[in-house]
């Protein structure tokens, strides 16, 4: 399918692995020229030496910066002032009882999946409004629909994500704006593997035996009982991106592997 995006331009945050980097490589694929953004210079030269090896002739670069900050964000529009795509994917997670959550936790949470697409959205998409063409998508979570009871301070995060992006498209109506929400399930990122692994290690598992009691005890309801790959994930918010998605607009779409059972 051709998405008829070829050369617009894209900033994908927390970009150099998981799904913000299936991301940015999917849409590189379609011709976009992607910005990766990372915490160090060192992550966002390998995640941009990947994307150009997997997708030939495209224009790739990168800003480092930390956009848990609003001096990172600062960083960021300072650098690249205006693009035709905006895909919030940055987030953190960390399995917590609620009674041991600090203070700090609870701000660090908000600061890294909430504020850094607060403060990259209030820059871009006036500009996209001006131009009356522009892409704004938040990387949610299942979790944002299922509070996980060991992440609450996360479900808090990726629930006020679905908030913000649909009071956000709100403000494009009559426009050839739209702003989405993506809420994918359990995914094999490289973060999800490493924490998974290690529990597996502890006891004396494989991740393949660990994954398989993770659906049988922690997530029964998915229907295609695995984690999903990022790619899969990033097709979802690729296809958002595109022409044909223009009639989706304030949707907080799953891709979930039919882990939330809902209808709609």
């Amino acid at each position: 399918m051709d998405l008829k995006i070829t050369g617009k331009k894209a900033f994908i945050s927390g970009s150099t692995k998981g799904i913000g980097f299936a991301t940015a490589l999917g849409l590189a694929k379609e011709g976009v020229d992607v910005c990766i953004n990372g915490r160090t210079e060192a992550s966002v030269t390998a995640a941009i030496d990947r994307v150009k090896k997997e997708a030939n002739d495209v224009q790739v670069n990168g800003i480092a910066a930390d956009l848990a900050t609003e001096t990172g964000c600062r960083k960021v529009t300072e650098q690249l002032p205006e693009v035709d795509i905006l895909v919030n994917n940055l987030g953190i997670f960390e399995p917590k009882s609620f009674e041991e959550i600090p203070d700090d936790d609870w701000f660090r949470f908000f600061e890294t999946n909430v504020m850094s697409g607060v403060r990259l959205s209030r820059h871009y998409l006036p500009k996209m409004k001006s131009k009356n063409w522009g892409r704004v998508i938040f990387v949610s979570s299942e979790s944002a629909v299922q509070i996980p009871e060991e992440m609450i301070h996360y479900g808090m995060t990726k629930t006020a994500q679905i908030a913000l992006a649909r009071g956000l498209a709100e403000t494009t109506k009559g426009s050839a704006v739209t702003v989405n929400t993506v809420l994918p399930g359990p995914s094999r990122s490289e973060g999800v593997e490493t924490f998974v692994q290690k529990i597996a290690d502890q006891q004396g598992l494989t991740f393949d035996d660990m994954e398989k009691e993770f659906f049988d005890n922690i997530r029964p309801s998915s229907l295609i009982q695995r984690f999903a790959t990022p790619e899969e994930d990033a097709n979802m918010i690729v296809y958002l991106c595109g022409q044909g998605a223009a009639a989706t607009n304030g949707a907080a779409l799953r891709v979930d592997g039919g882990v939330v059972k809902a209808a709609i």
